[in-house]
């Protein structure tokens, strides 16, 4: 899966008056929430301190691999093209055209299965793309309306005003494999996520228990109860905001499917050695799939 970056690590703990070293990694959305990376023979890199000329207002996001990685919060006052420069030593003022670095925005989803691009960046692209959303939907206080400032001690924003502390906020959704015998209930959406198979999916609502969740949303999406419900592996999915719970779970009575037609293109019943995974490894739905295809699916 996505978050499967090992022997690389990523530590996501707030540090502190932590400031940028030459070699720190720099994370640049521009508004539309596209991430700048630096364009090269190969493909494209992110982008390091010293690689930019000016001044940058940061905001310590996590590391990767012991190396500091940092949200720009002034990006709006930045051209495009013409702040990232070659790493001359020392930077000038008045370096030529060819000089400047060739650079590209790319959205979090375009990210996923890019072969040039290692997985550990991948990955913490899609980390920072969460955290730069939530400071840029946070800059002002809920209860009364004045601008907020970032915490001191902790992850957070803090309302200088009323004192309101607001800390970043998790999506938690459930992903249900619904087995029947050697069959598996798969799915699609509707629209442009709807080109591969997945599984039924959808998000906690408010008092519901996981379990609860998972046995609402397979009656929703397919008209279906389910039974010996059972815990499998959780997710952290960044690119929506999300954190994912997977269940394998039986079909309890009829077979029949009810589907969803606003929500769902299509839901069958789908025997193991029929199965047709999703083009990459980076989901939770895939891997949940795949155990079910080779018959390893927990009991």
């Amino acid at each position: 899966m996505i978050q499967e970056i090992a022997p690389h690590q990523m530590r996501i703990t707030f540090e502190k008056g932590a400031e940028p070293a030459k070699e720190s990694y720099i994370l640049l959305f521009d508004a539309d929430g596209k991430l700048l990376f630096i364009k090269e023979e190969n493909g494209v890199r992110l982008p390091r301190r010293k690689e930019f000329a000016g001044e940058l207002v940061l905001t310590f996001l996590f590391r990767l691999d012991g190396e500091a990685c940092f949200l720009v919060e002034n990006a709006e006052g930045l051209a495009n093209g013409t702040f990232v420069l070659r790493p001359l030593e020392p930077m000038s003022d008045k370096c030529r055209g060819e000089d400047y670095f060739n650079v590209e925005y790319l959205t979090q989803r375009s990210l996923r299965g890019m072969h040039c691009l290692p997985k550990e960046h991948i990955f913490a692209s899609w980390v920072a793309g969460q955290l730069f959303r939530w400071y840029r939907d946070n800059r002002f206080c809920g209860t009364c309306g004045a601008k907020t400032v970032h915490g001191t001690e902790e992850r957070s924003r803090v309302c200088p005003v009323c004192g309101r502390t607001i800390y970043p906020r998790i999506n938690p959704c459930i992903i249900a494999a619904v087995t029947k015998g050697d069959e598996i209930l798969l799915t699609r959406y509707r629209g442009p996520r709807g080109t591969f198979n997945a599984l039924v999916a959808g998000f906690v609502e408010i008092g519901e228990t996981l379990e609860d969740t998972v046995r609402r949303e397979v009656m929703e999406e397919a008209g279906l109860r389910v039974k010996n419900i059972r815990y499998y592996k959780s997710q952290p999915w960044s690119i929506a905001d999300d954190l994912l719970a997977g269940f394998f779970c039986d079909l309890d009575g009829s077979p029949e499917i009810h589907m969803d037609a606003n929500e769902l293109s299509s839901a069958i019943w789908t025997r193991r050695e029929d199965v047709v995974l999703q083009p990459d490894d980076a989901s939770l739905t895939n891997e949940m799939m795949k155990l079910f295809r080779d018959g390893k699916e927990p009991r």
